[in-house]
């Protein structure tokens, strides 16, 4: 048996923990990861500990002064961790009563419990801000790409196969749609962290006056009037870890959204596609192979979003049976949580990265877009507005499309009396819809690949980003 150094709960205790035990139950190995917050919810409990006088102005100045000590220590790497102490909690209480008596008095009215949660709640506001500014990085690259690339043609795909004619800025838009939905829900998932918990003690309170609101106005969980916002049940504020799951599942949707737009550019820089060329820095090559050039920054990506979808599965098992209120699985809960900000951070920035760098080959790009087959919706849209029925239409176009791959050629090749065989809607003027720039120009609606719409998507991302918040800042060490 170890000495026993559980001073803040071993009272009840003859013996401590064994050494196996011990490191079986230890947390601070990745949970001191949230040192600056639970240092910053401290000086707050502090201040409203002196605001309903169980401080004095005294103590609280030694308290406040000791925890500014430990932070700089923690920031420096010089915080002497100690697995035995079990969790960044106790780490900083152990460390700051050796050195301030006084802070013996720092856990009055407060539970690990409702510490714990309002540490998690501080932290996700801090990344959900932090993710909204590489998200906002993000969305300006895939902007001034678009940009430079509104009048250049490339084939739309469903099932993989081609589809109609689109340009490449219409393509990279429909990403910045999935990344701005991903800020979104960000945005919200910060609106339900912004809820203080602390207070609410191990399950049920205490019997001491504190001023809750007072704590959440020092931390800052209020409204945008500056009004506290608390939690409004004491045991749902220890056991719930909602926002948490929240959270993760919107890392989760972005890595699809990452494996997405991985996959098409992977395609893209195929011999077999030949769209774009990736920026060497963010490929490899081969050991054996001189001549490869591997996609491997978008492959990794596609590997982070199964990572992201396991954080989120982890979550979501482990709290799926738990009883209320606090149960000791939650302490499983940090490294998915970590984990999911860190990879989905690094997915921004390279994907970022690899952008920038990115360079189309118009060539290769328009001519698979001027496929005539491309443009067969829109000769069917055509015999439409020359008064024929839709399902009528799109049989007289298929056999079009039909006739041209009995004789090996392309639908623009046909000749016109037979064209007209098929169908005498067809008239004079069919070919003039198969024409590639026609085609795009004439989309105009609202969200379609035209130049007007691409144009006013380009704007609206623009304003959006320009009125975007400045970048996060965590809470001094």
């Amino acid at each position: 048996m170890s000495e026993h150094k559980q001073a803040t709960w071993g009272g009840r205790f003859e013996h401590g923990p064994s050494d196996l035990m011990l490191e079986f139950s230890e947390s601070v190995s990745f949970d001191r990861r949230l040192a600056p917050f639970d240092l910053q919810c401290s000086r707050a409990h502090a201040a409203m500990l002196r605001h309903i006088g169980i401080l004095s102005a005294d103590e609280l100045r030694e308290i406040t002064e000791g925890l500014e000590r430990i932070a700089r220590q923690i920031e420096s790497g010089d915080f002497p961790w100690d697995r035995s102490l079990e969790d960044v909690h106790m780490n900083i209480e152990q460390a700051l009563s050796k050195a301030v008596p006084s802070a013996a008095k720092l856990h009055t009215a407060r539970s690990r419990n409702d510490q714990i949660a309002t540490d998690i709640r501080l932290f996700l506001k801090w990344a959900c801000a932090e993710l909204m500014r590489r998200l906002d990085r993000l969305l300006s690259v895939l902007v001034r790409l678009a940009e430079a690339h509104t009048e250049l043609p490339i084939p739309g795909y469903t099932h993989l196969q081609r589809a109609q004619p689109v340009s490449v800025a219409h393509h990279l838009l429909a990403y910045a749609e999935m990344f701005g939905r991903d800020s979104d829900r960000l945005n919200g998932v910060l609106e339900h962290a912004n809820v203080c918990p602390l207070g609410a003690g191990a399950l049920a309170g205490t019997t001491l006056s504190i001023d809750r609101a007072f704590t959440a106005r020092e931390l800052g969980f209020v409204d945008a009037a500056g009004n506290p916002k608390l939690t409004r049940n004491s045991m749902d504020a220890v056991a719930d870890r909602d926002v948490l799951i929240e959270f993760v599942a919107v890392c989760a949707i972005c890595g699809i959204h990452f494996s997405r737009v991985a996959e098409d550019f992977i395609l893209w820089s195929t011999a077999e596609f030949g769209f774009v060329d990736l920026p060497d820095a963010f490929c490899t090559g081969s050991s054996l192979m001189p001549q490869k050039k591997n996609p491997d920054s978008f492959e990794l990506m596609r590997g982070k979003a199964a990572r992201l979808q396991g954080d989120l599965q982890t979550l979501l098992s482990l709290q799926k049976g738990l009883p209320l209120t606090y149960n000791r699985d939650l302490q499983e809960d940090k490294p998915p949580l970590f984990d999911a900000f860190d990879q989905t951070s690094n997915c921004l920035e390279v994907l970022s990265a690899v952008l920038e760098g990115v360079a189309f080959n118009a060539t290769r790009c328009r001519k698979a877009a001027a496929d005539s087959l491309l443009q067969a919706t829109d000769l069917v849209d055509f015999l439409v507005a020359g008064g024929v029925a839709f399902r009528e239409a799109h049989r007289a176009v298929g056999e079009l499309v039909a006739l041209a791959e009995r004789r090996e050629t392309t639908i623009d090749q046909l000749d016109d009396s037979s064209v007209s065989a098929i169908h005498e809607g067809f008239g004079g003027k069919w070919r003039e819809h198969l024409d590639l720039d026609r085609a795009l120009q004439s989309k105009q609606g609202y969200g379609m690949p035209g130049a007007a719409p691409v144009s006013n998507q380009i704007e609206y991302w623009k304003q959006r980003l320009a009125n975007a918040a400045g970048p996060a800042s965590p809470p001094d060490s």
